[in-house]
C-alpha cells in the first residue's frame, strides 16, 4: 500500500497537484476503523462535516466473513467503492474484487487433481466451500477425511494439543498424499506439523502434497519464526496472477521504516521480527537490545517475512492503482465540465460514488505491462497462478509458477501446466505422488467397488477369459470383436484364426486315412464280386442289389471327404444332399435285399403267388422309391432354406471356425429321420427273417448290420448336439464311416471270407441245402 501511494505521487501525470493519502486500520478494530473513516480528522463523528475532512474515495482490504457484511452495510450507505483482496466472496453492488471467486480457485484444484490423477484427497480447514463436498463426485475424487481446525488457545491449549496428535495419526495412516489446506493462516497447520519436533509424537511425519486452496500466505506469528518449515517444501497453491513490480525490493531496503509518522504498525512487527526494542525518542538512556533500524529485511525467513511481491500484495498495488486511474478520470472529467460553468474544481465537493461510473470503464497497464480492467460483473480480468513453495534449508522461500488458469482460454487451453517445473517434497524423491485409496488395477483387470466404502476404494479382479481391458482402472472389461480374442494376458484383442477341419491336421488326416481305408476295402470286396459274379453265393441274394449296395457304400465312404474341404456355397449344399441321397439309395438296397429274401422263401410254398413278385423289378422298384422320396425331401430343402457357408466366432476363443450352416435344421432332421425310418424298417424285415433256413440267407448278416447302423445313427443325434465347432463335423464323419463300415462288414466280409477261404463252401449243393 505505501509503496503503490509513493510510485502514485512521484508521477506527476496520474494525478497532478494531488496528493494521494491513506490510513491502514487492524482489521481486528474494522468496525470501529470505518466508522472512523467517515468522520473528520482527529475527531470520531461519524456522519457529520466538522473541521477539517479525511476525502475518503474506496476502501481496500480483506473481508473477513465474520463482520464483512456489517462493514459492507456501512460503506453502501455512502456507496463507497470497496476493493477485496481475498477470495471471499460478500454480495455487494460496490465491490470490485481484485481476485477470483473461491470457487473459481476450487475448479483449478479439481482440474489439478484430474490431471495428477490424485483421487482420494484429505481436506483441513476452518471452512469449506459446499463445492468440495458436491463437484468432487462429479469428478471421480473422493474425500479419505474432512477435519476443521479448532482456535489454539492458552484456556483449552491443551485439550487442542490432544486434538492435534489424533489428527497427526489420522495424516500418517491416511493414504491421501494430497491434503487441502483451507485456512486464513498457517498457525494451525504448523503446530500440526512441528509435533515431531517437539516429541510429543513418535511417529514420523509421512510426505504430504499440500494444496493451498486460497489466497494464504507463509506469514506466522513471532513465535513460529525460527519453526522449520521444511514439512511445507512442495506445496502448491493458486493465486491471482501476480508479477514483480520493479523497485518494489529496493523500496524494503531503503526505506527508513521508523521515520513515517502514523505507522503504528512498524514497530511491533519490527519488534517481534528481529528481537529487538525500537528506542523512544523521549528517553535519551541507552537501552541493551535497542533496534538500530540498520536490520536487514531480507535476512528473515521466508515463512515471517516475503521480500518479493505475493499474489496478494500484487492485488493491493493494483486496487490502488485502479483507484487512482479512476480518480484522474473523474478529475478530467469535472474540471472539463466546471470550466464550461466558469467555476473552480473544490476536490471537497467530489464524492465517492461518482467514481464507480469511471471504475466500471477503467482500463490501463500496469507498469509491468499487465492489463488492469474488469468485467460486466465488476470482477477483476484475471488469472489464476500455479505456484510450488520451493523452501530452502536456511528457511527461505521460493514461488516457482508451474502452471496457470485461464478462464476464458479455450476449454482444452484453460488449464496448462508444467509437470517438469514441479519440485515434490523431498520423501517422494521427485517422483510423481499417487494418492489413491487404491492402487491402480492393471491392464487386464478391472475394478470391483469395495463394500460400505467410497467408490474410490476398490479390488482389483481378472477380467473372464473371453474379456479383457487395455488400460488402467476399467470399471468394467470389454468385449472383442467377434473375429478377434483376448490375449494371454488379456491386455489387447489379437485376430482369431480362420480354421476348419481339414486334411492338414492330425484328425483331418487320420479320418481321411479312414476314408481311404474302407473305400479301399469296398473297392475290394466289390472287385471280388465281379470276378466271381457265376458263383452262387454271389448269385444268390439279387446281385444286382449287392453292386448297387457296394457303389453306394462306396460314394459314402468317398462323400465324407467332403467334409474335410473348405466350405462354400456348392460344398455346403453338396455334404448334405448327396449324403442323404446316398444312404438312401444304401440303407433302401438292404431293405430290398430283406424283402426279396423273404419274398423268395415264401414263392417256394406250393401254390404261392409271390412268384410273381420275385424278380428284378421289385427291388429295383423298392430302391429307386426309397432314393426318390429323399431326393424329393431334399429338393423342398434347398428351395426353401439350404445349407450357406457360416462362421462360428463362439466356439473356440482364438479360432474362427469355418462350417456350413444347415439352413433349416428342421429339412436337416427330416433327411435324418426318413433315413432312420427306412434303417427301421430294414432292421424289421431283416430280424423277423434271420430264421429261414439256407445257407447262403444273409438274413442275420442284414439284422446285425441294420442293429450297428441304427446304433450309431441315434447316437449321433445327442453327440452332434452337444458338440461344437469342427468337431461337430468330425461327429458327422465318424458317423458316416462307422454306419458305412458296419453294413460292409457284417454283409460282406463272410462271403469274401467263403468265396476266398472257403471255395468248397461256394457251390449248387450248399445253396440248397435245408437245414431241419
Amino acid at each position: 500500500m505505501v509503496f503503490a501511494v509513493k510510485k502514485i505521487n512521484e508521477d506527476v501525470q496520474l494525478l497532478p497537484n494531488i496528493t494521494l493519502g491513506f490510513r491502514i486500520y487492524d482489521k481486528s478494530a474494522e468496525y470501529h476503523a470505518k466508522m472512523e473513516l467517515l468522520s473528520s480528522q482527529n475527531r470520531f463523528v461519524p456522519n457529520y462535516k466538522c473541521g477539517t475532512l479525511n476525502k475518503l474515495i474506496s476502501v481496500v482490504g480483506t473481508v473477513d466473513p465474520g463482520i464483512g457484511s456489517d462493514m459492507a452495510d456501512i460503506l453502501e450507505a455512502y456507496k463507497i467503492p470497496q476493493f477485496p483482496t481475498d477470495c471471499f466472496q460478500y454480495e455487494s453492488h460496490f465491490y470490485y474484487p481484485m481476485v477470483p471467486g473461491e470457487q473459481f480457485y476450487y475448479r483449478g484444484i479439481i482440474k489439478l487433481f484430474l490431471y495428477f490423477r490424485w483421487t482420494w484427497v484429505g481436506i483441513l480447514g476452518a471452512k469449506f466451500d459446499q463445492l468440495i463436498i458436491s463437484e468432487f463426485p462429479l469428478h471421480g475424487i473422493c474425500i479419505a477425511f474432512l477435519e476443521k481446525f479448532r482456535p489454539v488457545y492458552i484456556d483449552n491449549f491443551f485439550d487442542n494439543l490432544k486434538w492435534l496428535v489424533e489428527m497427526f495419526h489420522l495424516l500418517v495412516k491416511s493414504k491421501a498424499n494430497a491434503i487441502i489446506l483451507n485456512e486464513n493462516n498457517l498457525l494451525n497447520v504448523r503446530w500440526l506439523l512441528r509435533l515431531p519436533e517437539m516429541e510429543i509424537v513418535s511417529v514420523k511425519p509421512k510426505g504430504k502434497v499440500w494444496i493451498v486452496a486460497s489466497q494464504m500466505g507463509l506469514a506466522s506469528f513471532f513465535y513460529q519464526k525460527s519453526w522449520d518449515i521444511q514439512v511445507l517444501h512442495g506445496a502448491l497453491t493458486f493465486a491471482a496472477h501476480s508479477s514483480e513490480i520493479t523497485g518494489f525490493q529496493h523500496f524494503l531496503q531503503t526505506r527508513n521504516h521508523f521515520s513515517s509518522k502514523g505507522d503504528g504498525f512498524v514497530k511491533n512487527v519490527w519488534e517481534q521480527a528481529f528481537g529487538c526494542a525500537v528506542p523512544n525518542p523521549s528517553e535519551n538512556e541507552e537501552t541493551e537490545g535497542l533496534c538500530t533500524g540498520k536490520e536487514k529485511l531480507e535476512s528473515l525467513p521466508g515463512a515471517f517475512f516475503e521480500m518479493k511481491m505475493t499474489s496478494h500484495s500484487y492485488s493491493i498495488y493494483n486496487a490502488v492503482y485502479a483507484v487512482a486511474h479512476a480518480f484522474h478520470a473523474m478529475m478530467c472529467g469535472q474540471q472539463h465540465r466546471r470550466k464550461l460553468k466558469g467555476r473552480k474544481l473544490n476536490l471537497q465537493d467530489l464524492q465517492p460514488w461518482q467514481l464507480h461510473f469511471f471504475l466500471k470503464r477503467i482500463s490501463f497497464n500496469n507498469s509491468v505491462g499487465d492489463e488492469i480492467s474488469f468485467d460486466e460483473n465488476k470482477e477483476l480480468i484475471t488469472e489464476l497462478d500455479l505456484e510450488n513453495w520451493v523452501i530452502f534449508p536456511n528457511q527461505s522461500l521460493h514461488r516457482v509458477k508451474v502452471g496457470k488458469l485461464d478462464p476464458w482460454a479455450a476449454e482444452d487451453q484453460k488449464f496448462t501446466i508444467h509437470e517438469e517445473d514441479i519440485t515434490w517434497p523431498s520423501i517422494f524423491n521427485q517422483t510423481l505422488p499417487i494418492s489413491v485409496c487404491t492402487e491402480s488395477c492393471h491392464p487386464g483387470y478391472f475394478r470391483k467397488k469395495q463394500e460400505a466404502k467410497p467408490f474410490c476404494c476398490y479390488d482389483c479382479l481378472q477380467c473372464s477369459k473371453e474379456k479383457m481391458s487395455s488400460q488402467k482402472d476399467m470399471d468394467d472389461c470389454l468385449k472383442c470383436p467377434e473375429d478377434q480374442y483376448p490375449n494371454k494376458n488379456q491386455t489387447s484383442c489379437i485376430p482369431k484364426k480362420i480354421c476348419f477341419l481339414s486334411f492338414e491336421e492330425p484328425m483331418g488326416i487320420g479320418l481321411a486315412i479312414m476314408v481311404l481305408f474302407f473305400s479301399l476295402c469296398t473297392i475290394v470286396v466289390f472287385t471280388t464280386f465281379l470276378k466271381y459274379h457265376h458263383t452262387p453265393i454271389v448269385k444268390a441274394n439279387n446281385r444286382n442289389l449287392t453292386y448297387i449296395l457296394l457303389i453306394s457304400l462306396l460314394l459314402c465312404f468317398l462323400c465324407s471327404l467332403q467334409f474335410l474341404v473348405v466350405p462354400g456355397n456348392i460344398i455346403c449344399v453338396l455334404r448334405q444332399i448327396s449324403f442323404g441321397i446316398i444312404f438312401s439309395v444304401a440303407v433302401s438296397s438292404v431293405l430290398a435285399k430283406t424283402i426279396t429274401v423273404v419274398l423268395a422263401f415264401m414263392a417256394t410254398k406250393p401254390g404261392s403267388r409271390m412268384r410273381n413278385w420275385v424278380g428284378r423289378r421289385v427291388a429295383l422298384s423298392i430302391v429307386l422309391s426309397g432314393s426318390l422320396l429323399q431326393a424329393g425331401i431334399c429338393t423342398v430343402w434347398l428351395f426353401t432354406f439350404p445349407p450357406f457357408p457360416d462362421m462360428d466366432t463362439h466356439s473356440e476363443m482364438e479360432q474362427i471356425i469355418l462350417m456350413c450352416n444347415e439352413g433349416s435344421s428342421t429339412m436337416f432332421y427330416c433327411v435324418l429321420g426318413y433315413m432312420g425310418f427306412l434303417a427301421a424298417a430294414s432292421f424289421t424285415v431283416a430280424f423277423f427273417s434271420r430264421n429261414l433256413p439256407s445257407s447262403f440267407n444273409e438274413a442275420k448278416c442284414l439284422t446285425f448290420s441294420m442293429l450297428i447302423f441304427c446304433s450309431v445313427w441315434l447316437s449321433f443325434v445327442p453327440s452332434y448336439l452337444s458338440t461344437k465347432g469342427k468337431y461337430m463335423v468330425a461327429v458327422e464323419i465318424f458317423s458316416i464311416l462307422a454306419s458305412s463300415a458296419g453294413l460292409l462288414i457284417c454283409i460282406y466280409f463272410p462271403k469274401c471270407y467263403i468265396i476266398i477261404f472257403k471255395p468248397e463252401l461256394n457251390s449248387r449243393e450248399q445253396l440248397i441245402k435245408r437245414k431241419y
